[in-house]
């Protein structure tokens, strides 16, 4: 009973904040209308995202938000109102914020209407706040990743306030979730089902920036998506820092499997897609389900961060290298047409030539698909941080010698597809070509093609013509010749 009763109050409390949100966004769209006015146009706004997939679909809120406010949403940075929604995962994320803040003052000041925002993970950083405050005090309102929903609020606060709006919180509980979005692709979207982490990796601070785990409501999760259904989208992507610990805080505990086989029961969703997984978490729950079903998308993006178990103890990884190794055997074995791609760190303290002698071995034998390889980020607060650095001539060669392996072996196995016919997700008109067409498969390689922009937001049939490393260029099909008529399942 008392469960009961505590979830209804939950509800009654989110569904207050989002009245009182929507409040202060008609009341944020006052202050647009009168600068409007002053303009003699409509103002604009950019949001600038950088990180990850979880910060683009917290953009995506924003630009809900200040499109909702009566804004124009711009990508150009010289526009009326510009946000940069931040990232503080690598030290070089933090300097790109500080650049472009410089190239933001300039403009700002040839218009004196121009208002600038700083929210993410870089403003739960104490230092970097205090930096802004110091350096960049004409940034007009900072906070971070906890009260994103309360942004027409903020924005609001701004509108009335001469100077610095700043509202930082430490952690919170509270999840609201169904505030405007404008989502960047009609037909595929990211789902946020939890927030925060509990791993305490040694070298990352998103734990101290997200805070802990917090699971949404499965009720809510599927709502959601079915709305997106109704609204055209064919393919989703559930997002948070470890979806397999996903339901776990929650009064009645759901597994991340669990959830997977109710999401591909919705109609409508035709792909569903998930980051990121921690191996230590990684069931073979899981992997029934995603070798079953007929939607998950034959892609796991699977961070190894370093194939020494020395190393890997010093991370607080909680795997060992032979358990790695294994459970990359048991998921090609059951899956044998899966893409797996994975993060590795080169340089963490204390790393040896030998340490990335063990990493590039593992590489070969699990023969990834590819590999996101970064050198290691010295981050203030994290245990990591104390512990002596490696000499960066010795990162240098370590990081070197693995993106060798690492290109190689991703070559290797997209080779592999040649003269296949696969689905692809058609994305858009490719950048480099405009009488070509970008699409994604199911494993999440891309292929170039002729086609029409009309094909934009379906999913048709491609053979892979020719392998160019990372992409394919290829030749739509009509409709009838897809993969199932060939024999390839699940495109």
């Amino acid at each position: 009973m008392n469960r009961i009763k505590n979830q209804i109050t939950e509800k009654m409390g989110v569904q207050e904040e989002m009245g009182r949100q929507l409040y202060f966004m008609e009341k944020a769209g006052k202050y647009v209308e009168s600068l409007a006015a002053e303009l003699g146009r409509k103002p604009t706004c950019c949001v600038t995202t950088f990180g990850c997939q979880m910060n683009a679909r917290d953009s995506e809120k924003l630009a809900g938000i200040l499109e909702g406010a009566g804004y124009e949403l711009t990508e150009d940075e010289g526009a009326d109102f510009v946000i940069f929604n931040t990232c503080t995962v690598r030290d070089n994320a933090n300097q790109r914020v500080y650049g472009r803040l410089g190239h933001l003052n300039s403009l700002k000041k040839k218009n004196p209407h121009k208002k600038i925002a700083l929210c993410g993970c870089m403003m739960q950083e104490p230092s970097a706040v205090e930096k802004i405050k110091s350096s960049y005090r004409f940034v007009d309102l900072i906070f971070g990743t906890h009260n994103i929903y309360k942004f027409a609020e903020l924005l609001t606060l701004m509108f009335e306030s001469d100077e610095t709006v700043i509202d930082i919180w430490e952690d919170t509980d509270q999840i609201v979730e169904d505030l405007p979005v404008e989502r960047k692709y009609p037909f595929k979207s990211g789902i946020n089902i939890m927030f925060g982490c509990n791993n305490f990796c040694s070298y990352c601070i998103v734990p101290y920036v997200r805070g802990r785990e917090r699971s949404r409501s499965p009720r809510d999760i599927i709502r959601e998506i079915e709305a997106l259904a109704a609204d055209g989208v064919v393919e989703i992507m559930l997002l948070g820092q470890n979806v397999n610990s996903y339901g776990r805080n929650l009064d009645e505990p759901m597994t991340f499997a669990q959830l997977l086989r109710e999401v591909e029961k919705i109609k409508g969703i035709q792909r569903i897609r998930f980051m990121t997984s921690h191996p230590k978490d990684l069931s073979d729950e899981l992997i029934q389900v995603m070798k079953d079903s007929k939607k998950i998308c034959r892609h796991l993006h699977l961070p190894l961060q370093s194939g020494s178990t020395r190393i890997l103890e010093r991370m607080n990884r909680k795997y060992t290298r032979e358990q790695y190794l294994s459970l990359a055997e048991k998921i090609r074995r059951e899956i044998p047409d899966i893409a797996i791609t994975t993060d590795i760190i080169v340089g963490f303290p204390g790393e040896t030539p030998q340490d990335v002698d063990d990493t590039i071995d593992v590489v070969r034998r699990v023969s990834f698909d590819n590999a996101f390889t970064f050198i290691y980020s010295r981050r203030t607060g994290t245990p990591a941080a104390s512990m002596e650095q490696v000499p960066e001539g010795i990162v240098r060669e370590g990081f070197d010698r693995l993106l060798k392996v690492v290109q190689e072996t991703a070559k290797e196995r997209a080779s592999l597809l040649n003269g296949q016919i696969l689905e692809a997700l058609v994305e858009g008109v490719n950048e480099q070509d405009p009488d070509l067409l970008t699409g994604r498969l199911s494993n999440n390689m891309i292929v170039h093609f002729e086609g029409k922009e009309e094909l934009i937001g379906k999913i048709v049939p491609v053979r892979l013509a020719a392998c160019h490393g990372f992409y394919y260029t290829g030749e739509a099909l009509p409709k009838e010749q897809d993969g199932k008529e060939t024999g390839i399942p699940n495109g």
